[in-house]
């Protein structure tokens, strides 16, 4: 499994209701932007909400991934951007 689909599942598997779109910024696979939209952020704040998807990611990705992007927000504030 490449790790644009690894992150993507390990993000999915932590906050169920997650609509999450990981992109590759370098042609490497070890650079990615990723966008995560959950609920799960509602009364976060915004470190809190990126602090969430590295603990997701952390362990699992280490040697994979050098470095991320994080978008994180609320299904609403989705859906009104």
């Amino acid at each position: 499994m490449n790790p644009l689909d690894e992150v993507s599942e390990l993000i999915r598997n932590q906050l169920t209701d997650a609509e999450v779109k990981v992109a590759d910024m370098t042609g490497t696979l070890d650079h990615l932007e990723i966008l995560v939209v959950s609920d799960a952020f509602k009364g976060k704040m915004l470190i809190d909400q990126h602090q969430m998807i590295m603990d997701i990611l952390k362990d699992s990705l280490k040697e994979k991934i050098h470095a991320v992007k994080i978008k994180t927000m609320t299904k609403e504030k989705y859906l009104n951007s």
